[in-house]
């Protein structure tokens, strides 16, 4: 029978604290999760102890870390969706081609989160690693998802998280986000113009399904100053419409 009481909920609620601030602090002792946390230090290790006889954690000294098996459970939810497989393919197509960094990403609770990524041979390093949740305003990608959403959709996005401001150039004023959002309705591409990382732009398109649904977005990604021109204004777009096309049509038929 599944535990419902308010004690349960509440254990299960720190364990999770205790898994994400591991992430967090990359590595830490019972004692600086119990200080980050605010939380006992022998309710720390009664969740620590369990979780490392589960064989979630990994142990250096005293030092507890996220252990490699919950790839078994990130590989599996990465990959359960059919549309994995295709934009995977697409994502290493396009860093091919372009020499430049690809990724996919989702909207995960009304926020982006990176699925798959990769770095053409002159692609520049940056955050976006697999795994990865921000703001979906500020990438060309998320505003390519809210475009393919429905308006409500969008309106309980923006009602939940807001506009916050990641760099200078980040939209943080609703109805010119929301001209934006036409706007990409309108041609079918959304743009990044330095709005998540300052010297970055990146153009995206979602994937969608025939009946409304919003699978994710492709998108490319780069330095400003190779951005530009009619490479950033049209023929990445292009590139972007005729490959999300293209899984759209593998996913209706297959």
């Amino acid at each position: 029978m599944t535990n419902t009481n308010g004690d349960g909920v509440q254990t299960t609620r720190k364990t999770f604290a205790i898994v994400h601030a591991l992430k967090e602090l990359d590595g830490a002792r019972i004692d600086e999760l119990s200080e980050h946390l605010d939380m006992a230090s022998s309710t720390v290790h009664r969740h620590v102890a369990t979780l490392d006889d589960l064989g979630y954690l990994d142990r250096e000294g005293d030092v507890y870390h996220l252990g490699i098996r919950f790839l078994t459970l990130g590989g599996h939810a990465q990959t359960r969706q059919p549309v994995f497989d295709l934009a995977k393919e697409k994502v290493d197509q396009i860093a091919a081609e372009t020499d430049e960094r690809s990724q996919f990403i989702v909207e995960d609770g009304g926020r982006r989160m990176y699925v798959y990524t990769e770095a053409g041979t002159n692609a520049v390093k940056t955050d976006a690693t697999i795994g990865k949740r921000g703001p979906i305003h500020s990438s060309a990608a998320g505003k390519a998802v809210l475009a393919a959403s429905s308006d409500e959709f969008v309106a309980d996005v923006l009602d939940r998280h807001g506009l916050p401001q990641v760099t200078p150039h980040t939209i943080d004023d609703r109805e010119t986000l929301l001209e934006e959002i036409e706007g990409i309705r309108d041609r079918g591409y959304a743009f990044n113009e330095q709005e998540s990382t300052l010297g970055l732009r990146a153009v995206a398109s979602a994937i969608t399904g025939v009946n409304g649904e919003v699978y994710g977005a492709i998108s490319i990604a780069g330095p400003a100053h190779r951005f530009k021109g009619d490479l950033f204004r049209s023929e990445y777009p292009d590139l972007l419409l005729a490959v999300t096309n293209e899984i759209e049509l593998k996913l209706e038929y297959s």
